[in-house]
């Protein structure tokens, strides 16, 4: 995967500064519910705050091969990304952070009230059996989504995801699934969406994760030259695990320590 020019990334309609605000007044509001300092919300330049509905009862397809809609997780805060089970890039490093994140989540009592879920941009070739086999073999220890082009396509549409088939680099990666050589890539947007228990998006960040170049050796070597680059030369508004926590915290309301 290869990252979208910035217009693409961020192809939301920004909020007007008023708007902004608001949002951010009953964020704080929402979340004041942890003792007397509730999580504050996350800052402008982080990220995108909202309150919208979202695409609850589109079918997809899980790791399992069990069927799976956002609405059969409502009552639980839930972290989104896109990804795919090839990429070369941002993926990797979502997964990791992701990783880093779910562990806080546990070691806080909240394993039960916040999940993680990693949703395809990439019908083509990710099926349930690849998706189980990337949970093996990388440590994805939450939910790998998949299912039909039109209902990813309108799945990812309602939350601004954009996504397409790009030709792979060449010399090509080969697949770690089937050992050939990759035929495509998919360009798509960066980031995560964060939703509370009632299952609305509240915010976003359409930016990769900074993980200070740390990644474990299997997920390193999904990099590409790209990959590699982003993972040690990380952009100035990509988002630390930390910064993630402090978001999913406001989203729950209450304070999740770092437990690495």
């Amino acid at each position: 995967m290869r990252r979208f020019p910035s217009p693409l990334r961020h192809s939301r309609p920004l909020l007007k500064a008023g708007t902004l605000a608001l949002c951010l007044s009953a964020g704080t509001v929402l979340a004041a519910c942890g003792g007397s300092s509730p999580p504050a919300a996350p800052s402008a330049n982080e990220g995108l705050i909202l309150n919208q509905p979202t695409p609850s009862h589109i079918q997809l397809e899980n790791q399992n091969g069990q069927t799976v809609t956002l609405a059969g997780l409502k009552g639980k805060v839930v972290v989104l990304a896109p990804f795919l089970t090839l990429c070369q890039d941002e993926c990797p490093l979502v997964t990791a952070a992701f990783i880093g994140l779910q562990r806080d989540v546990k070691a806080a009592g909240l394993g039960s009230k916040v999940v993680f879920v990693e949703a395809t941009v990439d019908p083509g070739r990710d099926t349930v059996a690849r998706l189980a086999a990337y949970q093996r073999e990388f440590g994805a220890d939450w939910d790998l989504w998949t299912g039909t082009k039109a209902n990813l396509a309108a799945f990812w549409n309602k939350f601004g995801v954009s996504y397409q088939i790009v030709p792979e680099e060449q010399p090509p990666h080969l697949d770690w699934f089937t050992g050939k050589p990759l035929t495509y890539d998919v360009n798509h947007t960066d980031g995560y969406i964060l939703m509370n228990a009632k299952g609305n998006e509240r915010f976003v960040d359409t930016n990769a994760p900074n993980l200070h170049g740390q990644l474990n050796k299997k997920l390193t070597s999904l990099l590409n030259a790209g990959g590699i680059d982003g993972l040690h030369n990380p952009k100035p508004l990509d988002w630390s695990v930390n910064q993630a926590l402090a978001a999913i915290s406001w989203v729950v309301g209450t304070n999740i320590p770092a437990a690495g």
